[in-house]
């Protein structure tokens, strides 16, 4: 079990790591997180929604992602309330102290969840979440320690020597554990590390006597371009240097959800890629991208009242292209309602009027996966632009309905197993501005390099190819150089004595 010394320490992309290696050394293996807390969440194909760190780790365990790896999430959609999902499942709204009133008698879920995982599979990963020193959560605990003692599971704690005071956190961590728990702790990984090792190497000695726990490894800091729920905050603040001749700028939302679905412009040579980040202003960008929100009501009023919609209308007065994802979608109509008070005590919103089209929030959750095509389009900006097989995943609570001047903009031929002919999102005549409701879309490489080459035509430049057949072509590369990264910095063989139990 990797845990951490605190959030976004890189627990989860190092859980990644080992399960490929486990699966290049011929084992069947499978990454399980108890409890997840995050807005980045996957459908299955069942159905089921479940946190897309735990997708990621499937990926690396080539296995299909399941919630069996994942039996409950948590999606916050207040500061002090959020939708618990259980086996794939909404449960209900929970405040803070409700959901840890609740928590024990999840211990059973999360029991049974695991042992049937680690029934099929011969080593199984576990992540932990936040820090297990936190020891006003230790009664019940589901996720860190408490997991551990669920699953007998040796431990591995990680920390992260880039932000600074990376052998007080660990020997912190450690020394605030039960006389029980620290003997479950087998070994310490630091990661992100700059440098010459030499140097460090004192160090690690001193805190080894200290702790009488053995330092496995030391993991330089590596650009491996995977999706990592523990680099959020790094993400967002990161900034392309350089002049690249296509500018996509994603506006970071208070309730953002699913931002990985824009990953994939970071695969492409021509593609500067930036956040709009509270209090920074839109610059000029030719696609500028509305994410998906787990509040779209607020997110929108944030929009509002932060100067942003401003910005964003002249934006689109300008004529760059304007694309919403899902709540990014809904908030590009002309009004929101929600009658049933599902997101907000709002009864009705005017949208930024950018799409003629009116959304109405339902109690029930649309969840799945989706296959379709994109509608061929006789004017503006899409006009003539071939059409591409998409794949993707639908996590929606709103319908919208479109209205006069706004057309479909994919035609979704399959939802799970069944056939189906449902069209979904909206595009305007002028084509500069659409939404839709699929997240993943832009996964769909030759649709996105469509895009991308047409605002290339429009600039007088020639087009290109996007350098990879696949984002899943891309990301199976990654993963290898991620491996391997790790197996060349960590004591493998000690490792292996650890999972054996020797």
């Amino acid at each position: 079990m990797m845990q951490g010394t605190a959030s976004s320490v890189g627990k989860s992309i190092l859980t990644a790591a080992f399960c490929r290696i486990f699966k290049e050394d011929g084992y069947k293996v499978a990454p399980f997180k108890s409890q997840n807390m995050a807005l980045n969440s996957f459908i299955t194909e069942k159905g089921l929604e479940m946190g897309r760190a735990q997708v990621v780790q499937a990926e690396a365990s080539g296995i299909k992602p399941s919630v069996l790896m994942n039996p409950i999430l948590l999606k916050p959609t207040t500061d002090k309330k959020c939708q618990v999902i259980l086996n794939g499942k909404v449960y209900d709204n929970l405040s803070a102290m409700e959901y840890h009133n609740f928590k024990p008698k999840l211990k059973q879920l999360v029991k049974e969840t695991y042992e049937k995982l680690s029934a099929q599979n011969d080593i199984v990963v576990l992540e932990g979440a936040g820090s297990p020193a936190e020891i006003n959560l230790r009664e019940n605990d589901l996720v860190n320690m408490g997991m551990a003692e669920i699953s007998d599971s040796p431990v591995i704690i990680v920390g992260d020597i880039d932000r600074g005071g990376v052998f007080a956190s660990i020997y912190g961590t450690i020394m605030l554990l039960s006389e029980e728990e620290r003997k479950r702790v087998k070994g310490v990984i630091i990661n992100k590390f700059r440098g010459d090792v030499e140097i460090l190497k004192p160090g690690i000695k001193m805190l080894e006597d200290l702790i009488n726990i053995p330092v496995l490894g030391v993991i330089p800091y590596t650009d491996v371009q995977i999706e990592d729920e523990d680099s959020l905050a790094e993400r967002f603040r990161r900034r392309e240097e350089g002049k690249k001749e296509i500018s996509v700028e994603v506006l970071y939302l208070p309730h953002v959800s699913n931002f990985t679905d824009f990953n994939v412009f970071e695969t492409q040579e021509d593609v500067s890629l930036r956040y709009v980040m509270r209090g920074e202003s839109i610059g000029k960008p030719d696609i500028l991208i509305i994410p998906g929100s787990k509040n779209t009501i607020e997110d929108l009023m944030y929009l509002r009242n932060s100067g942003l919609e401003e910005q964003i209308l002249r934006l689109h007065k300008s004529g760059k292209i304007i694309v919403g994802i899902c709540g990014g979608f809904q908030i590009l109509g002309r009004t929101i309602k929600d009658p049933h008070g599902t997101e907000s005590e709002v009864d009705e919103i005017n949208g930024l009027g950018l799409l003629n089209a009116e959304t109405v929030f339902e109690e029930i959750k649309t969840t799945t996966q989706i296959e379709g095509e994109t509608i061929n389009f006789e004017n503006g900006f899409l006009s003539d632009i071939a059409s591409h097989m998409v794949k993707g995943y639908e996590i929606h609570m709103g319908q919208t309905n479109l209205l006069d001047g706004t057309s479909p903009f994919l035609k979704i031929t399959k939802r799970l197993e069944d056939d189906v002919e449902v069209l979904d999102g909206g595009i305007n005549e002028k084509g500069n501005v659409f939404g839709t409701y699929i997240h993943g879309v832009f996964d769909n490489i030759g649709f996105t390099r469509e895009i991308l080459n047409r605002i290339r035509e429009e600039k007088g430049l020639g087009n290109i190819n996007s350098g990879i057949d696949s984002f899943d072509e891309f990301k199976e590369r990654e993963y290898k150089k991620l491996a391997k990264i790790v197996r060349e910095n960590v004591d493998m063989d000690k490792i292996y004595e650890i999972v054996n139990g020797d």
